[in-house]
């Protein structure tokens, strides 16, 4: 099963590049954040034309979570637990055939001295808190999603500039880390440990060009998803393409 996620920026604006990447990259399961629309609103009619089932989480203007899948989807969690007044469109969890996948996009923190730092702390607080009951269920776990986590001075171009960034702070990384030790695996990590491996470049100053990205998109494996990792990997060439997503596709391939 090919297991694909992907921060599109704009359902709407995307919705060219989603539906050729479904028609030539054919993944089983598409897990899209930052749709910006709500569910009555996204392009469903598109989408199932090319043979995939939908779930949504939507938020006007903003956010939004949605998992698209070949096979039948049985949602489990259209909200991270954890806080009952939490609003915001950022996380979906469902059973498809006999994986567990979860669509994330996690807060970006920034400016660090605001409640919108302490916001994205508590929330990966929730994350972790979740995650440790998920895994007592010993299944295949796929949580996939942009992260906005930078994990190492490996995965930012620019370590020094970042340093101060919540993309890259201490208490980030150190929330970061610490979900990974409850026994996940970074899927792409585990198969390409080399240097200048991003998931995002800026439209400011001509980042793309100069290859200058960051990795912040992730998808972390649970034991059993792990022990099925056969392929991994980023479809660098979206983000060349007129009028992209500043983020590009990262994916897993998980043997039957």
């Amino acid at each position: 099963m090919k297991i694909a996620t992907w921060n599109v920026n704009s359902i709407k604006s995307r919705l060219p590049h989603v539906t050729a990447y479904l028609k030539e990259v054919s993944p089983d399961v598409l897990l899209l954040q930052e749709i910006k629309c709500l569910e009555e609103n996204f392009p469903q009619n598109d989408i199932e034309d090319l043979g995939y089932n939908l779930a949504i989480v939507g938020q006007k203007t903003y956010n939004g979570v949605a998992i698209l899948s070949k096979y039948p989807i049985e949602v489990e969690q259209r909200t991270l637990p954890g806080d009952s007044t939490d609003e915001q469109a950022r996380y979906l969890e469902a059973i498809i055939g006999n994986i567990r996948v979860a669509s994330i996009y996690l807060p970006n923190g920034n400016p660090i001295d605001t409640e919108k730092f302490t916001y994205k702390l508590a929330w990966m607080d929730r994350l972790f808190a979740h995650v440790q009951t998920l895994l007592t269920y010993e299944e295949t776990l796929v949580l996939g999603g942009d992260y906005n986590v930078c994990p190492t001075d490996d995965d930012v171009y620019d370590p020094d500039g970042f340093a101060c960034d919540a993309l890259c702070h201490p208490e980030t990384r150190a929330r970061f880390r610490k979900l990974c030790y409850l026994g996940l695996t970074d899927a792409l990590r585990a198969q390409h440990p080399q240097l200048g491996l991003y998931t995002f470049w800026d439209y400011q100053a001509g980042c793309w060009n100069k290859d200058q990205g960051l990795r912040i998109d992730h998808l972390l494996l649970s034991p059993q998803a792990a022990d099925r990792l056969e392929a991994s990997g980023v479809d660098k060439g979206q983000r060349g393409k007129e009028k992209p997503s500043d983020h590009t596709p990262v994916w897993c391939t998980l043997k039957d």
